[in-house]
């Protein structure tokens, strides 16, 4: 068994696969916070720590299924550099209003793809997209705390600016990542160009903002090789797999799982005590990611791609 069967084997049972990559990535906000060093360091070595097992993965794939065409890792890696901004933006945004809350933003991604798609690729989203986004906006201004007192977070305006942020780096990751990820019998290997090149930018960000500190310390790198290893590796890997194999309906009620986990872990394990108007407010984006991405009855249902040959 090569080490790239354990997951290919997942893939043929999509549901399962994308709930445990769910509550895999639930956790990401909660071990940041439990590492606690600066953004940019949190964001290298998440990726740095993930290389060799996502190497080891990214060979056996070449061995079954050849090499990737050129086209595809140049987009591997440029999406890298979106993922990048993404952490490091995201990892600011949970110092100023909490994993939970950081969690519930960084997902305002979903809208943002579709706009964006619209915007950059042509692709037109649904009515009922165009009809979340007022609802989605309605959860972010929830969660900054303009509305009631009492708000969670050393500064949950500032945060939500930075959570929205995190939605349009995350958008465009997930974009390229897309384009360089044409067969999805092999996700590692994209996975693996990406961890790569956001590990270099997370440096290259981090050293002007004096965030960046190289020398291991433990209990803290003991947070991040087991961010790396589940959120990176075993969650990147196996949303990877489900994602093209299952309805977009299907798909958007098992993702909200990771949302819903890490703010209820957050406040469980964390200690964070978000308002009733915050909590309101994530609720809401909940229901507008759920409205942006589940299949109205009439419309034509995204086509599943075919099950690959385990090689």
């Amino acid at each position: 068994m090569t080490a790239a069967m354990p997951f290919a084997m997942l893939g043929r049972r999509p549901v399962l696969a994308a709930v445990l990559g769910a509550l895999s990535i639930a956790f990401s906000g909660i071990l940041v916070r439990l590492a606690n060093v600066e953004p940019a360091t949190a964001a290298i070595f998440r990726c740095a720590y993930a290389l060799p097992a996502l190497g080891l993965i990214a060979l056996a794939e070449r061995r079954a299924y050849g090499p990737r065409p050129a086209g595809q890792v140049w987009l591997a890696l440029a999406a890298g550099i979106f993922f990048a901004f993404d952490l490091v933006i995201w990892h600011h945004t949970i110092q100023l209003v909490g994993a939970g809350l950081a969690t519930v933003l960084g997902n305002t991604q979903v809208v943002i793809v579709a706009v964006l798609a619209w915007l950059v690729l042509g692709e037109r989203p649904p009515g009922r997209t165009l009809l979340a986004l007022p609802v989605v906006l309605l959860g972010v201004v929830l969660i900054s705390g303009v509305i009631g007192g009492g708000a969670y977070g050393r500064d949950p305006i500032l945060g939500v600016v930075l959570g929205l942020a995190t939605g349009f780096a995350y958008a465009g990751f997930l974009l390229v990542l897309r384009r360089g990820n044409a067969d999805v019998r092999r996700p590692a290997g994209p996975l693996f160009d990406a961890t790569l090149m956001g590990a270099l930018a997370s440096l290259l960000i981090g050293l002007p903002l004096g965030e960046v500190d190289l020398v291991p310390t433990w209990p803290a790198h003991g947070y991040l090789l087991a961010l790396a290893m589940s959120s990176q590796v075993v969650g990147w890997l196996l949303i990877s797999l489900s994602l093209p194999r299952l309805p977009a309906a299907l798909t958007s009620v098992v993702l909200t799982l990771q949302p819903v986990g890490s703010v209820l872990l957050a406040m469980l394990l964390l200690g964070e005590s978000p308002s009733g108007f915050q909590l309101l407010g994530a609720s809401t984006i909940l229901v507008g990611l759920l409205l942006a991405t589940s299949r109205l009855r009439g419309e034509v249902p995204r086509a599943a791609v075919a099950e690959p040959e385990i090689g």
